[in-house]
């Protein structure tokens, strides 16, 4: 039997300039700002060196003090984190604590590290206890988690309106998750205002990870197309839907008008409410529909990079942020699974301003990858896994960790093999 039934679950949302004002009001209608004893409430706020520099959160904090909740400020977050550095950030909560809510400001990074801190206060064992098998043991948490108030500063993960946390396991070299209902924020509160200071390749490179978020999930695997489960089997990503592929429409759509207007000009701020308005769409979308195959080659070209170090970003280690590691191959990933869902396929290419068929241009396997690679180029990203340190000797390497992410493969709209995964690798070693 097929399945018959699709889930949908979103956290609580504020969007709008000026939102991240109100987080003391919106801390008290999740906890109360004293104890029955009198003594005030404590909430942690987890932040990232880089994100802590331009003030946002310490005026935040200021605002949480203000309506009589104290607040402890962890600064330590590392820009694509680490086992090491939840495992850091753990600590710290733990000898901090305790707490009765938990803000995350920043990107993806800060978000997912709270989501992991939020966690390992609320349930027992330790952090690998909980990493999805087969790298950790794959244990879901047993207790509900604190409040988590999610506050992004970039434009592009999603992680606030997600059920993941997302870090590198050191010893391994491979990149992997926790995933679970219960990580999904409380509340997200989008505020345009705190991305203006985005650097160019960042606002690249996080705007990819919406694209590909939203284009991931409007042609992952139909949710009817799944083996029927039981209530107690269903994951929060349970295929492309009626209602996800309505966030995805418009988040391709909104990206088509402003994303290469916010990385060209980052003041501009009507592209970069329209991209915070692109990420919230696409996380709604995702978050509940699922990624595929680029964001499971994402993994190990990230977890595996030796020498690259983008601008904009810490240069104290190499690093390919997550966004540009999904995008490197995701034309010809796309170029893979066009079979599955041509029509879809080309529908994607169309809202993100590319041909129609009504243009008299031919159309078809290689319609949606060439968008792709010009957007890329239009952006300023590499041009292809080379620029990042890659070459042909590396793409076995690079499958055997792409095939280690299986959760996410099994929303890809095909089986895909080692072999496809290999013909992913090598086409992606250059664009142009």
């Amino acid at each position: 039997m097929s399945e018959s039934v699709f889930t949908y679950a979103a956290p609580g949302l504020k969007f709008g300039r000026g939102a991240s004002d109100e987080i003391g009001w919106d801390l008290q209608q999740l906890v109360p700002a004293t104890t029955a004893g009198g003594s005030a409430r404590r909430v942690l706020l987890v932040t990232d060196p880089g994100v802590a520099a331009t003030g946002h959160p310490a005026r935040i904090a200021d605002g949480i003090r203000a309506v009589g909740l104290d607040v402890a400020v962890f600064e330590g977050t590392r820009v694509e984190p680490t086992d090491a550095s939840m495992e850091a950030a753990i600590a710290f909560a733990r000898d901090s604590g305790p707490f009765d809510a938990v803000v995350a400001v920043g990107g993806g990074s800060a978000i997912d590290t709270a989501k992991a801190v939020d966690l390992l206060l609320t349930n027992p064992g330790e952090l690998m206890d909980y990493v999805n098998a087969p790298v950790g043991a794959g244990r879901p948490p047993e207790q509900p988690l604190l409040p988590l108030v999610a506050v992004p500063t970039t434009t592009g993960t999603g992680a606030e309106s997600t059920t993941i946390c997302v870090l590198d396991v050191l010893a391994l070299k491979v990149k992997t998750g926790i995933s679970h209902a219960r990580l999904r924020p409380t509340l997200a509160v989008v505020d345009p205002g705190l991305t203006m200071t985005q650097p160019p390749l960042v606002t690249a490179s996080c705007g990819m990870d919406i694209l590909c978020h939203a284009l991931e999930s409007y042609t992952a695997r139909w949710f009817a197309d799944f083996d029927a489960k039981q209530p107690g089997q269903r994951v929060p990503y349970c295929g492309a839907n009626p209602i996800a592929d309505m966030w995805s429409e418009k988040a391709l759509s909104l990206l088509a008008g402003s994303f290469r207007r916010a990385v060209r000009d980052g003041s501009d701020a009507e592209a970069r409410e329209q991209m915070a308005l692109a990420a919230t769409f696409a996380g709604l979308g995702f978050g509940n529909a699922g990624v595929h195959v680029p964001h499971a080659c994402a993994y190990p070209v990230a977890g595996r990079v030796r020498d690259y170090r983008p601008a904009g970003y810490p240069a104290d280690e190499p690093i390919v942020p997550h966004g540009m590691a999904v995008v490197m191959t995701a034309p010809a990933a796309f170029a893979l699974l066009f079979e599955a869902s041509p029509e879809r396929h080309l529908r994607a290419a169309e809202l993100l301003g590319g041909p129609s068929s009504g243009e008299h241009v031919p159309l078809g396997r290689d319609t949606l990858p060439s968008v792709l690679r010009g957007l890329m180029r239009d952006v300023g990203l590499p041009s292809g896994l080379a620029e990042l340190g890659y070459g042909a000797a590396d793409v076995g390497d690079l499958v055997d960790g792409a095939l280690k992410q299986q959760r996410l493969l099994a929303t890809a709209p095909i089986e895909v093999t080692g072999e496809d995964l290999a013909t992913v690798f090598a086409g992606s070693l250059e664009h142009w």
